[in-house]
């Protein structure tokens, strides 16, 4: 959509208007409905045609991308597919002397290559005579895209164990035999024993009273003989009713309704049961607003507070920075400016002494774009001091400045030219120098966000190759920041997630791991997909034409940190998922057209949050006198000294109090 404007604004300027018309009618191109494999590529022809379907003489096409984000396409018309999704490819017919054609879009689709693995779950081994489970197949392609809706299921021994095609399997009689499922050439097999049934009863256990919404309790279940004797290597099957919730595998088991729960576990035509008690969480709170900077000249971008917890920086979709004293909630002012060649300064952050920043460039007229460093030796009157712009001219959207007492100081960054992250020697700041480059194996399409670091670990949000966790200094893979080293990587369906995205607007639709944050003091990464619909719904950004935003927080478990596992998720309906902030056990979300949200997010964490009733409070930072009046489009949110700083893009700062928590019924 952004590029298709660009295009636009390329070929119909004012000095064409006077010329008469263009003679082509329609486009014809070859295929007409493109189909690319991941990582191959496909040259498309295309034919200017007039009124009467003949070619046009001296007639030349410019090929557009409608979208970036899954790959490529070239003036030549070569097609590059990058990852799983539908492309929306754009043409316009130039004729010299005449006026710029209409633009045709052609929609191509880009196919996941074949399946490389297949993870299999639960992992049991043995069944009793009777007992039945469902498996679970999920198919990753080598660049660990994942492949929907073709495991195929076998097995070796139909007598012993019976599998259907949706993977339900029944032991039928004692005996060993292998389930299978395949996609492909790639298969993931079962070796199963099947002994005979002497489970006659089943306890379970767990429960020790009342709990709330969104509580995780871990109930067990134990086999019994007809002599009391337990039962060992069962796996139960666990169901739920009434109500709302959530129940593993493995008994962990989470409500979202307030209710009597019976929660059952089956093995082999024998069950037990128990009770559970759900309360509601009580958790929302009042907030007061306590102060505000508005901004009504230009959108703005990120927020990031000096360590002196008295300054901090506001950078704009523009060409300027702004210093702001927030030494009084009530009255934050701005103290100061720094402007530069750019369109976006998209993101500022400090060193952790808070001597040195670094603000970003995207769009400079120069071309030259990178990074700017900046002096803080008067937090009130930031100052730059030197750039870096070598290797990274095609523009830096996120940064992240690091400091380590073993390797000092280094800013890691996306490249937008080439999606990789670039690390930067930050220690003499006079003079940064870049030391090391890591990037995933996508090529068209491979999108670098953001990056996150907590104890030497980087936690990178690579849009269509989802979290990627690297050593850059923590030890675990002898990575540093001249070295990072891979650790581990999740990834999910994008498709097949916001398939009513794509319903809604139609394909090209923005989607992609967008941010992340690792829980300073706990176990869980939440990471943010940015997604706006392709048509233009509702209130977008200014000259982005961009439609509703949408988008899924996930949260993923790393406590084994080289195979993290979604355990739940937030998403909400009213906007979509961009910045977080997480301190203590409070989450602070920009939620875009939504506004401000605040989550708790105490206690293990699984299922649906938003269906548990953990949300704290809500603020909607539309203001009369924004950027784009009376909107939200909320970017983040920070906790500092006791209140909450939200940066909205259409309306500047809002500082906020969340109110104390009111009295909530005991549990019973």
């Amino acid at each position: 959509m952004i590029a298709l404007l660009v295009v636009l604004m390329q070929v119909t300027d004012s000095s064409r208007a006077g010329l008469p018309p263009s003679p082509v009618a329609t486009i014809a191109m070859t295929p007409a409905h493109p189909i690319v494999t991941v990582g191959d590529s496909l040259r498309l022809k295309a034919t200017p045609l007039d009124a009467n379907g003949q070619p046009v003489p001296n007639a030349s096409v410019r090929w557009f991308p409608g979208t970036f984000f899954e790959g490529k396409i070239d003036s030549t018309g070569m097609l590059r597919a990058g990852s799983p999704g539908r492309f929306v490819v754009g043409m316009i017919a130039v004729v010299p002397g005449t006026r710029p054609g209409k633009p045709t879009q052609v929609v191509a689709e880009f196919a996941p290559l074949p399946a490389a693995r297949i993870e299999l779950s639960p992992a049991v081994h043995r069944l009793m005579v009777g007992q039945r489970l469902a498996l679970r197949a999920a198919a990753y392609t080598k660049l660990n895209d994942r492949r929907m809706g073709d495991v195929t299921w076998s097995s070796s021994d139909p007598h012993v164990v019976r599998v259907t095609s949706d993977g339900r399997i029944s032991a039928i009689a004692p005996g060993a035999t292998t389930v299978t499922a395949a996609s492909g050439a790639a298969r993931s097999m079962l070796e199963l024993t099947v002994r005979a049934n002497t489970i006659r009863s089943v306890e379970v256990s767990g429960v020790s009273g009342p709990i709330r919404t969104g509580d995780v309790i871990h109930l067990h279940a134990v086999a019994r003989d007809a002599s009391g004797h337990e039962v060992d290597g069962v796996t139960p099957e666990w169901t739920v009713a009434p109500g709302q919730g959530v129940i593993d595998p493995d008994g962990s088991f989470v409500p979202y309704e307030a209710g009597n729960y019976i929660v059952t576990a089956a093995v082999g035509g024998a069950s037990g049961e128990t009770g559970v008690v759900v309360q509601h969480r009580y958790v929302r709170r009042a907030t007061t607003l306590v102060g505000r900077q508005p901004i009504a000249k230009f959108g703005v971008s990120e927020f990031w507070p000096h360590p002196n917890g008295k300054n901090a920086y506001l950078a704009t979709i523009a060409d300027r920075l702004y210093a702001l004293d927030i030494s009084d909630p009530s009255h934050p002012r701005i103290t100061d400016s720094v402007i530069v060649d750019a369109r976006i300064v998209n993101d500022v952050m400090t060193t952790p002494d808070g001597a040195y920043g670094v603000m970003t460039r995207e769009g400079a007229s120069s071309r030259r774009n990178g990074i700017v460093i900046l002096s803080f030796a008067d937090p009130a009157h930031p100052k730059p001091i030197a750039e870096y712009t070598e290797t990274v001219t095609g523009g830096v959207h996120s940064t992240y400045v690091y400091a380590q007492p073993k390797f000092g100081t280094f800013v890691f960054l996306t490249d937008d030219a080439t999606g990789s992250m670039r690390v930067i020697d930050l220690n003499d700041p006079l003079h940064p120098k870049e030391v090391a480059r890591w990037e995933t194996k996508r090529g068209a399409g491979r999108i670098l966000h953001d990056i996150d670091i907590v104890d030497g670990l980087a936690y990178l949000s690579y849009w269509n190759d989802g979290l990627v966790i690297l050593d850059v200094g923590n030890g675990i893979k002898g990575g540093s920041p001249t070295n990072p080293q891979f650790v581990s990587q999740y990834t999910y369906d994008l498709n097949d997630l916001y398939r009513s995205v794509e319903a809604e607007g139609g394909p090209g639709y923005i989607r992609g791991t967008h941010t992340a944050w690792r829980q300073r003091n706990g176990h869980y990464v939440f990471i943010g997909d940015e997604v706006f619909s392709f048509k233009p719904i509702g209130i977008g950004l200014p000259g982005e034409n961009l439609g509703k935003a949408n988008g899924r927080l996930h949260v993923i478990d790393v406590a084994d940190i080289e195979h993290p596992r979604e355990v739940g998720y937030y998403e909400p309906t009213d906007g979509g998922v961009h910045n977080v902030w997480v301190a203590g056990d409070t989450l602070y979300l920009g939620d875009y057209q939504g506004g401000l949200r605040v989550l708790d997010v105490s206690g293990e964490l699984k299922g649906d949050l938003l269906a548990q009733d953990r949300e704290i409070a809500h603020v909607y930072t539309g203001d009369a006198q924004g950027f784009v009046p009376n909107a939200a489009m909320t970017w983040g949110a920070f906790y500092l000294n006791g209140n909450v700083i939200a940066n909205d893009i259409f309306s500047g700062l809002w500082i906020v109090k969340i109110e104390p928590k009111p009295q909530a019924p005991a549990i019973q």
